[in-house]
């Protein structure tokens, strides 16, 4: 009588593993998109110089041109470090590797968007004020903003051989840092006693901006928003493929 070979059950899989083939990272999918960034990208870049008119704000003229991509950002390596601190709450609450993943991930990036930030700001200051750097309070919160986080990649790399305790002193960073970087971009160039360079409320007037300014404008903080959603995406993607090698 011929007998039948049962084969055991098929380990299961843990919950942070990851899959055999990289699943698409969530978000936007398709090529459309991508496209729409580039066209969008290079419409701020040509409206920068062609299309946006001057600023009457300070007195700083074409140089307020230099604002299309500073303040676009300035707001994103803040938005990068809100991103990491809700991913960081995932790693805490489901011991996600995947979470910390996208959490270090927003951190590399707000880096970034930090550095670029600080550049087009001290280009501003160089032609507005006579200086490259002034020790204004906006200037003095973003270098701070940028060691917090340098910190951050500096902790990683310090327990960067036990994944589970690195995904979890990381995500304790990310949220109690959070509070400062909170306060020195929102908060500490907004206080009264604080003299600053930096023109407040200014692109909220609108007689301070015409209508061909904000027609570039606006666009600009699409644009760097998904250039940042699709650089999540590509950097996101590398670590899925490291992980499948390993």
């Amino acid at each position: 009588m011929a007998t039948t070979q049962t084969r055991p059950p098929a380990p299961k899989r843990p919950a942070d593993a990851e899959p055999s083939e990289p699943a698409p990272t969530p978000g936007l999918q398709g090529a459309w998109w991508k496209w729409a960034v580039g066209l969008l990208m290079c419409y701020v870049i040509y409206g920068a110089f062609a299309v946006g008119g001057t600023v009457n704000f300070a007195g700083s003229g074409n140089s307020g041109r230099i604002v299309f991509f500073h303040v676009p950002v300035a707001i994103l390596s803040y938005v990068c470090y809100a991103v990491a601190a809700c991913y960081a709450i995932g790693t805490l609450r489901r011991r996600d590797l995947r979470a910390d993943a996208k959490s270090a991930i927003a951190m590399e990036l707000g880096v970034l968007f930090c550095v670029l930030a600080t550049i087009t700001g001290s280009l501003f200051a160089g032609v507005m004020w006579n200086s490259f750097w002034n020790w204004d309070p906006r200037e003095i919160s973003i270098v701070i903003m940028l060691l917090l986080y340098a910190s951050y990649l500096v902790l990683r790399g310090a327990v960067s051989e036990q994944p589970e305790t690195r995904a979890r002193l990381s995500a304790v960073y990310v949220l109690v840092a959070l509070i400062p970087a909170t306060f020195l971009i929102w908060v500490v160039p907004r206080l009264p006693w604080l003299q600053s360079l930096h023109p407040p409320d200014t692109l909220v007037r609108p007689q301070n901006t015409s209508a061909s300014y904000k027609a570039v404008l606006y666009p600009s903080f699409l644009a760097f928003t998904l250039l940042f959603v699709w650089l999540f995406q590509l950097r996101y993607r590398v670590w899925q493929l490291v992980q499948r090698r390993n």
